[in-house]
């Protein structure tokens, strides 16, 4: 029976009470908390493999775009599942991904947004009602469902230190200067408990990729500026082939603060944005199949890399 619930709309307690389910099941794993949230919850990482091609997967970087943490958690399960079985996930041998890499995972980096918009959050509390009063200043944004920043107002993929005043000045253009439901920048760069969470965990593995899933539009973005990063283009075509998924240049009001632009210009190395699904977020788990079964070509490949680049 799985333990990944796919079926019911994923809050961090479920999240929680997953990875330590996985945990328990398979020895393979191994967790940790990278920090708490401002009002408590822990924002987690999974860890598995044993490679030296090492690999950064992270989920929910936006409230809204919560199913994408039960998709980076049944991949992880089902490696874990196939690898102890001897058996293969997208064709491939699942024990020789995990001789070949080690997957670092943060599947929900907003816990707090997350439980807004699935409801864990009830209306009539205080978080409930803090977070609708950020609302009120926005009042063309639907409320919840249209949030995706973290319950203090702030988008945490406009959080990074890559073009973060150029963030700063567009999203302020477009009238979001302040805390709300989402594009709001922050007063600072890396000033929020979870982007300040994500950047030292990233700094810590010092990976050869990352991905950032995130909803929707079936896209892909691979570029930041002018950075030219070798064997990016590759991995780019390759995850569109496998998924279905446009490579796309991300809009100019888009291009700026975000996690993968921060990674691609301090590492220079492989940094992806996807863009799963179609229509508004959050979108239904009615989805979740078709997302699965396109993002699991990108999860695997991701992992093992391409043949003669480097790890």
């Amino acid at each position: 029976m799985a333990i990944v619930q796919t079926d019911i709309p994923m809050t961090a307690e479920l999240c929680e009470q997953t990875i330590g389910q996985l945990l328990r099941r398979y020895p393979a794993f191994s967790s940790e908390s990278l920090t708490t949230t401002a009002f408590g919850r822990p924002v987690l990482a999974l860890r598995i493999g044993t490679g030296e091609r090492k690999v950064l997967y992270s989920a929910a970087h936006h409230a809204n775009e919560w199913i994408t943490t039960p998709v980076l958690l049944k991949f992880l399960e089902e490696l874990a599942q196939a690898a102890e079985t001897g058996g293969r996930i997208f064709g491939v041998p699942a024990r020789n991904i995990l001789k070949a890499a080690t997957i670092y995972a943060v599947p929900m980096v907003d816990p707090d947004g997350v439980d807004l918009v699935t409801g864990a959050i009830e209306p009539g509390t205080l978080e409930y009602t803090s977070a609708q009063t950020l609302s009120d200043n926005y009042p063309s944004i639907p409320f919840p469902e249209g949030w995706k920043a973290n319950l203090l107002g702030v988008d945490l993929n406009l959080q990074y230190p890559a073009g973060w005043l150029q963030a700063r000045e567009i999203k302020f253009s477009q009238g979001f200067t302040k805390p709300g439901p989402r594009d709001y920048v922050g007063r600072a760069p890396l000033n929020q408990r979870e982007s300040i969470a994500m950047a030292r965990y990233t700094e810590e593995v010092d990976p050869a990729l990352v991905i950032a899933f995130h909803t929707q539009g079936d896209v892909i973005y691979w570029q930041f500026e002018d950075y030219v990063v070798p064997g990016a283009r590759a991995l780019a075509e390759e995850f569109a082939r496998l998924s279905g998924y446009a490579l796309e240049d991300t809009p100019y009001e888009s291009s700026f603060a975000g996690y993968k632009d921060w990674f691609i210009q301090q590492w220079r190395r492989p940094g992806f944005t996807i863009e799963s699904g179609r229509g508004e977020s959050p979108l239904p788990l009615g989805q979740f199949d078709e997302i699965y079964r396109a993002n699991l070509g990108i999860l695997v490949t991701g992992a093992t890399g391409l043949p003669g680049q480097p790890s």
